[in-house]
């Protein structure tokens, strides 16, 4: 199957520009020097030997493998080991290290062919690691179908056209920044700029000077954008800002609104079921909420004895999906694979969510970190966090559960702010939620831990 449209605009990527027909051609070259490999690996910088690369293993039907540029060599080596990569698609003069032998994209004479195979749907198209709590990463293989089914449900959910200019900044190892960034408008043909880094000012100047459109920002990209009004105006200029990867907090999304004159559209996903869940272009937008199912994909809450958790819009349970979007299983890893599963098939996502009777969507968190058990009640943790940034004072917050000899478990705030104490906090807190929710610690912190995509990793608060 076509995953990729073969007429469309241009691709520029920190600055570097190449039209639709160049593109192909250099990447059909890449395809050529890869064609009848097992696995090839990417070198995944925010370049145009990224985008080409990854073009050209999906011209040539072999799985493709991003490669984080920044991943120790311990991580590094697992994904290459585990992956089975034969080869490492990078730009000139990367430094091969151990591992297998280095294509030098750039180097390729570009033209030839550009015949493309028939690669079934079911294929696997690429290979995204996950940062996983525990273990290493495990490799999640992603179909060329899935991703094909995916991003017309987002064309189709954001009216996303030929006609809109994309411009982000984020990693290309990911769903966001790789899938949705790159295959995105490949697939749909709308131009894209991609910033080289996610800074405020450069989505303006995107705005002001590429004719932005549709603009993709994680929610650290919207708050720095929130904190600078001059790069917020020029984003009147836009139709679309999309947020993902982490929930958007509260405050932001109000102040987004007031300065861009756009209600932030917000979506929901996994690296395992790419993007399921999403607020419409033409329709309503809510603070806290992810939106409804996109077409073709089902969803439902179940609780910890197994049984279906009403859409009352308050009671939280486990999100599982199901549809054409999810992976085809973890590399290597049966028993991981069948583990992520329900009986009856449904993908069990490990995130606590609460619906609507009207089938919106509001992620409470995961269930490993962010369901608090305390005194008998089941806790959200975003839910406190939007609390406390509702707070003029505070910047960042996090929320755990930990260990209390009475409670099992009590509520645990890390916050990032000034000129505020604990105790207001907590009054604060309670004065705007149920008592019980409360945080009965507040840790006051310089930052929060975070990984590339703006996540708070919530299992290193505490260190240092």
């Amino acid at each position: 199957m076509d995953l990729l449209a073969g007429t469309g605009g241009p691709v520029r990527v920190a600055g570097r520009e190449l039209d639709r027909g160049a593109l192909f051609e250099r990447a059909s070259a890449v395809a050529a020097e890869v064609r009848g490999a097992g696995t090839v690996a990417v070198h995944a910088t925010a370049s145009l030997e990224t985008v080409t690369a990854v073009v050209g293993g999906i011209l040539a039907g072999v799985p493709v493998v991003p490669l984080p540029p920044d991943s120790g060599p311990d991580e590094r080596a697992h994904i290459l080991t585990d992956s089975g990569a034969s080869l490492l698609l990078a730009a000139r003069g990367t430094e091969s290290g151990d591992g297998p032998p280095i294509v030098p994209v750039d180097d390729l004479p570009a033209g030839g062919s550009h015949a493309r195979p028939d690669v079934p749907g079911d294929a696997t198209a690429l290979i995204l690691y996950t940062s996983g709590t525990t273990g290493p990463p495990k490799g999640v293989l992603i179909s060329r179908g899935a991703v094909a089914a995916g991003l017309d449900a987002l064309a189709e959910a954001w009216a996303w056209t030929p006609d809109d200019v994309l411009v982000h900044g984020l990693p290309l190892f990911h769903v966001h920044g790789l899938v949705l960034g790159v295959l995105g408008p490949l697939r749909v043909g709308s131009p894209l700029v991609h910033t080289g880094r996610p800074r405020p000012e450069a989505y303006a100047a995107a705005a002001r000077d590429d004719g932005g459109t549709l603009f993709f920002g994680v929610p650290t990209v919207w708050s720095r954008t929130a904190a600078d009004p001059s790069a917020a105006e020029a984003l009147r200029r836009a139709r679309l800002l999309v947020s993902g990867s982490a929930p958007l907090p509260v405050p932001v999304f109000e102040r987004l609104t007031e300065l861009t004159g756009h209600r932030p559209v917000e979506r929901y996903g996994m690296t395992e079921t790419l993007i399921t869940i999403s607020a419409r272009a033409d329709g309503d937008r809510r603070p806290g909420y992810v939106g409804t199912p996109l077409p073709g994909v089902e969803t439902r809450l179940v609780a910890e004895n197994g049984a279906l958790v009403p859409p009352d819009g308050e009671t939280p349970g486990e999100l599982h999906v199901r549809g054409p979007l999810l992976f085809k299983g973890y590399l290597n890893r049966p028993e991981a694979t069948a583990r992520s599963f329900a009986p009856d098939g449904w993908f069990r996502t490990g995130d606590i969510a609460s619906v609507g009777a009207d089938g919106w969507h509001r992620i409470v968190g995961r269930a490993s970190t962010d369901l608090i058990k305390s005194g008998g009640y089941r806790i959200g943790a975003g839910e406190i966090e939007n609390a406390l940034l509702a707070h003029p004072d505070v910047r960042e917050a996090a929320v755990v559960g930990t260990p209390h000899a009475d409670l099992g478990e009590q509520v645990t705030a890390y916050v990032v702010a000034e000129g505020v104490g604990e105790r207001q906090l907590i009054d604060f807190v309670a004065g705007r939620l149920s008592v019980h929710k409360r945080p009965r610690v507040v840790h006051l912190v310089d930052s929060l831990p975070r990984n590339a995509m703006g996540k708070v990793v919530k299992t290193r608060l505490g260190e240092g």
